[in-house]
Parts: C-alpha cells; structure tokens; sequence
C-alpha cells in the first residue's frame, strides 16, 4: 500500500502539468518517518514547497499555482499567537487551503493513517501534533 501512496508536495500533483510554463512536480512514494520527530516530517513531507527553513521557497514552489506560505510568520500574522489548531487542521484535512488543492486530493491526515497501515487515530493526531509543535518552533518573534 506504501507503494500506492503519492507524496503530495501539497497542491502540486493537483497542479502537474497544468501549466506547461512551470516545472513539473515528480511524484515519489511518500517515505516514513518517525511519528516523534516534527523536524524529520516537516523535511520529508513539507519542505518540497515550503522550504528548510519554512519560508515557503521550497524547491516545488515554482510549479504551485500559489505561493507556498511562509510559516515562520504563522504567529506574528495572527497577533504574535501561533494558530495551533488552524495549523492542525490544515495538515489533517480539516480545513480547506486553497494551495493544499481540493478536498479530493489525499491529505496527510489520510496519507499518515495509509502510511502507518493503521486506523489508530491516536497515533495518526501524535503525527500530525509533533509536526505542529515543530512548525510552531519555527515562529519568528
């Protein structure tokens, strides 16, 4: 089932080939990670559009339809406090963001729970939880 799962870079397999004047997107299986590190995650799953350091400068960025978001300045655009639950939700599907695509593309929540071959929804919120916490480590101040 890993094999059948698509990391994707956000909106960009939604996006590829859309437009022939970006550069495509190649999609590759989407790699596990350790479910305790939300550094290792945001690298393996976020930083293809949102950059190492978060800035949204990744090495897909240039073939999304939008600019992938800075989320260094997650908290300072919403009065100094990082949205933690906003941030959730986004990773987990809950909530629609325009660059994720639409709600048929798979989220991570779904790709998580596809990946770690388990319906525990407990283990699926510990991911997606350290990968927030680890985003929230990112705020400028």
């Amino acid at each position: 089932m890993l094999q059948k799962l698509l990391l994707f870079s956000l909106a960009a397999a939604v996006l590829y080939g859309q437009n022939e004047n970006r550069p495509a997107i190649q999609r590759t299986p989407a790699a596990p990670t350790p479910v305790s590190s939300g550094k290792e995650m945001f690298r393996t799953y976020c930083a293809a559009c949102h950059g190492a350091e978060a800035k949204g400068d990744g090495p897909a960025s240039a073939a999304l339809k939008y600019q992938s978001l800075d989320l260094t300045g997650l908290a300072k655009r919403n009065a100094g406090k990082f949205p933690e639950l906003r941030v959730y939700g986004a990773i987990h599907g809950d909530i629609h963001v325009t660059a994720h695509g639409s709600k048929d593309m798979p989220t991570w929540g779904k790709v998580f729970r596809e990946m770690d071959g388990t319906s525990d929804a407990a283990a699926i919120q510990l991911r997606i939880r350290n990968l927030t916490k680890y985003i929230e480590t990112l705020q400028v101040r």
